[in-house]
């Protein structure tokens, strides 16, 4: 069985790096035998976090659509850029808002249990937005999601995609490999513990 991947960048800005990086994880996924979803947050917009707007209005519908999404998948990939070493605010409202979801329809749903998920970061510096995977990497966990050790950080990249969109480095390349070979291996164990 090939598992089922949902791709997304934690930017939504027009030529952001980490939207890069997602397409460059999604052809290798593909590659790889995975079913891959790519979207973009930009089509799933969320008010800021607010447990008085969640009493008085509920969870957005937003919120629940992604949630499916994340539950119909095996798996994820996110791409992310770092503002000040942490989480960008998108991203992280993202994940709070689907967090809070504890029931469709009347019934039970968590839509974070039983993933596995693979972090990749991006940045115009030497750091390649490596800091922010750290806090990335604790949100999701505290949300029960399961993080694989490889990840693909991409460096100076302004100069790291040639036309076509793959990266022109052979290390980032064998490193995206090595995330995108790990994530497909993961889910399949997860898949099939699940089945069992």
């Amino acid at each position: 069985m090939n598992p089922k991947i949902l791709v997304f960048a934690g930017s939504i800005r027009t030529g952001a790096y980490s939207g890069k990086t997602a397409d460059a994880a999604t052809k290798e996924l593909a590659l790889q035998g995975a079913e891959v979803t790519r979207i973009s947050l930009a089509d799933y917009p969320l008010p800021i976090m607010d447990q008085d707007l969640e009493v008085e209005k509920g969870v957005p519908e937003n919120a629940f659509k992604l949630a499916r999404l994340i539950a119909a998948h095996d798996g994820l990939l996110i791409a992310s850029p770092e503002y000040n070493s942490s989480i960008p605010p998108l991203l992280k409202n993202t994940i709070d808002w689907v967090s809070r979801i504890h029931k469709d329809g009347g019934r039970p749903f968590k839509p974070y249990a039983g993933k596995i998920a693979a972090l990749c970061s991006s940045s115009d510096g030497n750091f390649a937005g490596a800091r922010g995977l750290y806090h990335l990497r604790s949100v999701l966990m505290n949300c029960g999601v399961e993080i694989i050790t490889p990840q693909c950080s991409v460096p100076r990249a302004q100069e790291a995609f040639d036309e076509t969109g793959q990266f022109k480095d052979e290390h980032l390349r064998r490193r995206m490999e090595t995330v995108v070979r790990t994530l497909i291996e993961r889910a399949k164990m997860m898949s099939l513990r699940a089945d069992g």
